[in-house]
């Protein structure tokens, strides 16, 4: 997420979305969410059903995110000229990973994204190669111990916009259980590591978490510029969970009359 995205004092908050549905996004937004994530890496969307739902995004919202397995260039281009504006890339380790993954996702000479006229009007502005890289965020998710001990070199890369943090995997690499909202330990002083790395570099930090309390005590203190707020599975699951408790011991009642 580029800094500008972050003008008006407000932090952004996307939710990460596995199944490949077209009115889930427009639901979050009016619910009060920013934006979304696709998520190419884990769940059921697949490529074609990703651009679809791209496409179906306003041009204008600056948060149509989308993870990819990999930054292999084809599907990145894709994704980017169905209007992509962010692509992040999983586990980045090194500063060479972090190249590959600037080179798909700007255009030259920043990278090596081909033109497609796929979109019409998707970066309005004087030259359209100019626009799109402004537009468009390159994304590295940092979500293990090796990436912690090379943030500075990845962080530091020419052309990367933002560091998005994976703190169950990166709890995980720790040998402690695949949670995400650590409140101490190895993962928040990671957090905290990579929030004086990225300041100094000039480049935006998100976290991924599932309780929107954490998510609020990580803003206030000035630990993150944006959070991915929950995956759409489990938030279904927990209102689904929610909702057939609610009838208690109805359910099995029988009538007397």
């Amino acid at each position: 997420m580029k800094r500008e995205a972050l003008g008006g004092g407000r932090n952004p908050v996307l939710y990460h979305q596995t199944v490949p549905s077209f009115s889930m996004p427009e639901w979050a937004v009016a619910a009060g969410y920013d934006g979304v994530i696709l998520d190419l890496q884990h769940g059921e969307l697949g490529l074609e059903a990703a651009c679809g739902i791209l496409r179906s995004i306003p041009r204008d919202n600056a948060y149509a995110y989308a993870r990819v397995g990999s930054p292999d260039p084809a599907p990145v281009l894709r994704l980017l000229d169905s209007g992509a504006r962010g692509i992040v890339a999983p586990t980045v380790e090194s500063r060479s990973q972090t190249e590959a993954l600037v080179a798909a996702t700007k255009y030259p000479p920043t990278g090596n994204r081909s033109l497609g006229p796929s979109r019409p009007a998707l970066y309005p502005g004087d030259s359209y190669t100019e626009a799109g890289n402004r537009a468009v965020s390159a994304v590295a998710q940092i979500e293990t111990r090796a990436g912690v001990e090379h943030a500075e070199e990845i962080v530091a890369t020419p052309g990367l916009d933002s560091v998005y943090i994976g703190p169950a995997d990166l709890a995980v690499s720790h040998g402690l259980p695949g949670r995400g909202d650590w409140d101490e330990g190895p993962v928040r002083e990671a957090i905290s590591h990579i929030r004086e790395v990225t300041r100094a570099h000039g480049v935006t930090l998100g976290i991924y978490s599932g309780r929107p309390e954490y998510a609020a005590g990580l803003f206030a203190d000035g630990l993150v510029d944006y959070v991915g707020l929950g995956i759409d599975l489990v938030l279904l699951n927990r209102v689904f969970g929610d909702t057939i408790a609610g009838l208690g011991p109805a359910r099995s009642a029988r009538s007397t009359t």
